[in-house]
C-alpha cells in the first residue's frame, strides 16, 4: 500500500471540488456563494469543502471521493494529487466567472490550522467610508461595532474584517470584504461554525447571509435592537445557525432574513426543516434582493420586508410585552386635598387606637370638601362630592350627627348602598360610582371591613393585589382614597410596625397619619394628627384638635414626637400662623400708628404669612382696627381705645 506524506495529503485536500466535478462533467448549480451537485441536490460544495444536509455530514476532497466514488484513502489521495485538468482549467475559470460575475473567492485551508487574522491598520477610515458612505449603514452602528472589536480595517488591502467569536469570546472566524474591489472570503483557519454575530438577552434570533446585510438591517431598527440575537452565516449553509442554537438554548423565535433570490428562498425552506419544532420560524423576505439594497434604496421600514410563516407546526408568535419608555411618560404635578397630608389620586391611611379621634378627623375632611369648613393650613376649594363608607358606626345615629356638627353639606356626602352586596376593595362598583358621582374623596372605615371574604390581612400575597387595585382606581379617577385602620396592640415597638396586618399595607399607601389622644394632658382634651409617612412632600408639624359638644375644634400645630404621642405623653402647643399673624399686626401698628395696607401685607409675607392668613387675622381683629385712605392708598391703624 503506497504511503503519502503529510504534504501530499494536505495538497490533496486543497483541491477545489467545484473544478474537480466540472472537469468530470458533473452538473452543478450556483446557490448563493456555494454550488449544489445536481446528482445529490441536498449536497453543497464550497471550494474545498462539502456538506450533505440530508445526512448532516461533510468534509474535504479526500472524504468526498471515499464517500461518493467508493475510493480507498490511498486511491483518493492519488486521484487528487495526479488530477490535472490541463486545458480545461480555462473553461472552469470562465464558468466560475459567469456564475459569480466579478465576485472573487478566497479558498479556505482545510486542515484545522490556527486562525490567521489579517493585521489591523492604524485606523479604520477606509472601512468607515466604505460602510457608511457607500453602503449607507448607520454611523452609530458602525462605530459601536468598531469599539467592540467586531470589525476592523486590515493593514494590507484595507478590506473590512468581520470577526466571529464563540460563546467564551474566543475569535474563531474572520470574514473579509473588499472595500476597493468586489472581493469576499474568509481568513485562513476560519471556522464556519462561528459567524459574525451579536449576542442579545432575549429569545429572538435574526439570521442573515452576510455581515453587511446584518448591519443594514440594524440600521433600520432604531433603539432597542441590542436585546435580540443576530448572526451571519457567511452564505446559506446551516452550520453556523445550528451551532448558535446549540450554544444559546434560550432561543425560541427565529427570523430567517436571507437574500430574496432563488438560493436564499430555497435555503430558508431547508433551514426551517432543520430547526427543532419547538421553535417559531418566520421568513423575513426583503423587498429587494438583499437588505443593503433595501437600505440604499431608501425603502421605508414598514415596506422593507414580507413576513412569512415557514414551519407547518407553527408555534404561535408571542404577543409583545407592553413596554413604555420613560421618555414617553408625561410628568404630573401632585394635586393636594390637604397639603402635605392627603394627596388627590393616591391612597392615604389614617390609623390610631379606638376612640382617639380617627372618625372625627374623617368628618372634618368631609366638611372641608363639601362646605369649605376649616382645615389647618388648607387652601380654599370649590365644594365637591365625597363617599363615606362605614361598617362600624350607625349612619343615622352616629355618622350623620357628627357630620352635622362638623358643618358638612349632607347633599354632597354619599355612600354606595351595601344592603344587597357588601363592598370590597376589588369591587368594580367603586370606580364606576366615583365617576358617576364626580367624587374626589372616598373614605373607607375600617380597612378590615373592605378586604373581602377569606382575605387574611397578615398575608402579603393576599394584601398586595387589593391595594394595587385601589391605587390604580385612585390614579385613574384622581380621587383621594382614605382608609381608616386600627393599630395593633404591640407595645414597645417602632411606630412603623404598629399598623394592623401586613407591613405591605403601610408600603402600599403614599401617606400615613396617626391620630392619638394626649392622655397625660389633664387640663384639656387634645387629639394630635401626626404624619408618619409622606412619599410625595416634605413633612409638616403635627396638628391638634379637641372635641366638645359643638364638635371638632382645631387648635393649631403641636410639637410632639410619634413615640411620645403613642405613649400618651404631653407635648407643646405651637403658635399657629393665624395667631402669629394677629400678634405681628398688633406689634407693627403699635409702633407705626398707621400703615398702608399693601405695606402691612408685605411685612406679613416677609414672615412667611400668606395673604389669606393675613386677611383671616385682620377679620379676627376687626374690633380693634380702623381703615382709611391717604393719598389714594388704603390705610390701616389701631383704634384709640385698643
Amino acid at each position: 500500500m503506497p504511503r503519502y506524506t503529510e504534504e501530499q495529503i494536505t495538497r490533496a485536500n486543497e483541491t477545489d471540488l467545484v473544478s474537480f466535478l466540472r472537469v468530470r462533467g458533473e452538473k452543478l448549480k450556483k446557490s448563493g456563494k456555494e454550488y449544489r451537485w445536481m446528482k445529490h441536490d441536498s449536497l453543497t460544495v464550497d471550494h474545498n469543502e462539502w456538506y450533505r444536509f440530508s445526512g448532516s455530514k461533510g468534509g474535504h476532497p479526500i472524504d468526498f471521493l471515499m464517500e461518493f466514488y467508493n475510493m480507498s484513502f490511498p486511491e483518493a489521495v492519488k486521484t487528487l494529487i495526479n488530477e490535472s485538468p490541463g486545458e480545461d482549467k480555462q473553461e472552469v475559470k470562465k464558468m466560475e466567472q459567469e456564475d459569480a460575475g466579478s465576485h472573487e473567492s478566497c479558498p479556505i485551508p482545510l486542515e484545522k490550522a490556527k486562525l490567521q487574522l489579517p493585521k489591523a491598520y492604524e485606523n479604520n477610515d477606509r472601512v468607515r467610508e466604505y460602510l457608511i458612505k457607500e453602503r449607507k449603514i448607520s454611523e452609530k452602528i458602525i462605530d459601536q461595532m468598531l469599539a467592540e472589536g467586531k470589525i476592523y480595517e486590515d493593514a494590507v488591502k484595507h478590506n473590512v474584517i468581520f470577526i466571529g467569536c464563540d460563546p467564551k469570546g474566543t475569535v474563531r472566524y474572520a470574514g473579509i470584504r473588499g472595500t476597493k474591489e468586489k472581493y469576499r472570503g474568509d481568513a485562513p483557519g476560519s471556522e464556519k461554525l462561528y459567524g459574525f454575530s451579536h449576542t442579545g438577552t432575549d429569545d429572538t434570533l435574526f439570521v442573515f447571509e452576510a455581515p453587511i446585510d446584518l448591519l443594514s438591517f440594524l440600521s433600520t431598527t432604531g433603539d432597542g435592537w441590542e436585546t435580540h440575537h443576530y448572526i451571519s452565516l457567511g452564505g446559506v449553509s446551516e452550520k453556523a445557525l445550528m451551532q448558535y442554537l446549540a450554544d444559546y438554548k434560550n432561543i425560541r423565535k427565529i427570523y430567517l432574513c436571507l437574500d430574496n433570490d432563488t438560493a436564499g428562498n430555497a435555503a430558508c425552506e431547508k433551514l426551517a426543516e432543520k430547526i427543532p419544532d419547538d421553535k417559531m420560524v418566520m421568513r423575513l423576505r426583503p423587498a429587494k434582493k438583499d437588505w443593503n439594497e433595501c437600505l440604499t434604496a431608501g425603502i421605508d421600514r414598514k415596506d422593507m420586508a414580507e413576513k412569512i410563516p415557514l414551519k407547518k407546526k407553527q408555534v404561535q408568535e408571542e404577543n409583545p410585552i407592553p413596554v413604555i419608555k420613560m421618555s414617553d411618560v408625561e410628568e404630573k404635578v401632585v394635586q393636594w386635598l390637604w397639603y402635605p397630608f392627603i394627596p388627590f389620586g393616591k391612597v392615604t391611611l389614617i390609623q390610631g387606637n379606638p376612640g382617639k379621634g380617627k372618625t372625627w378627623l374623617a368628618m372634618a375632611l368631609c366638611a372641608y370638601c363639601t362646605a369649605g369648613r376649616e382645615l389647618p393650613n388648607a387652601l380654599p376649594i370649590e365644594p365637591f362630592n365625597v363617599f363615606y363608607q362605614t361598617a362600624e358606626d350607625g349612619v343615622g345615629d352616629t355618622i350623620k350627627p357628627r357630620l352635622a356638627k362638623c358643618g358638612a353639606d349632607m347633599t354632597r356626602v354619599r355612600f354606595i348602598n351595601e344592603e344587597e352586596k357588601q363592598l370590597s376593595m376589588t369591587d368594580e362598583r367603586i370606580e364606576k360610582a366615583i365617576r358617576q358621582n364626580n367624587v374626589r374623596l372616598m373614605i373607607m372605615d375600617p380597612i378590615q371591613a373592605y378586604l373581602g371574604a377569606n382575605v387574611d390581612m397578615n398575608r402579603a400575597n393576599e394584601i398586595r393585589p387589593l391595594f394595587r387595585n385601589l391605587s390604580n382606581i385612585a390614579e385613574r379617577t384622581g380621587c383621594a382614597i382614605v382608609l381608616i385602620g386600627h393599630l395593633n396592640k404591640a407595645s414597645g415597638v417602632q411606630s412603623d410596625y404598629r399598623t394592623l396586618g401586613s407591613v405591605d399595607i403601610a408600603a402600599a399607601v403614599r401617606s400615613i397619619l396617626f391620630v392619638e389622644k394626649v392622655e397625660k394632658e389633664k387640663s384639656q382634651d387634645i387629639r394630635v394628627v401626626y404624619q408618619q409617612k409622606d412619599s410625595l412632600a416634605k413633612k409638616e408639624n403635627p396638628v391638634a384638635f379637641s372635641l366638645s359638644d359643638e364638635g371638632l375644634i382645631w387648635m393649631g400645630e403641636y410639637d410632639i414626637s410619634i413615640d411620645d404621642l403613642l405613649a400618651g405623653n404631653t407635648g407643646t402647643k405651637k403658635e399657629t400662623k393665624l395667631e402669629k399673624a394677629k400678634k405681628l399686626i398688633l406689634e407693627l401698628l403699635g409702633k407705626r400708628k398707621m400703615m398702608c395696607l399693601e405695606e402691612l401685607e408685605a411685612e406679613l409675607q416677609a414672615y412667611e404669612i400668606s395673604a389669606r392668613t393675613g386677611r383671616d387675622a385682620r377679620k379676627d381683629l376687626e374690633d380693634q382696627l380702623i381703615y382709611g385712605w391717604y393719598q389714594s392708598r388704603k390705610t390701616i391703624s389701631l383704634k384709640k381705645d385698643s
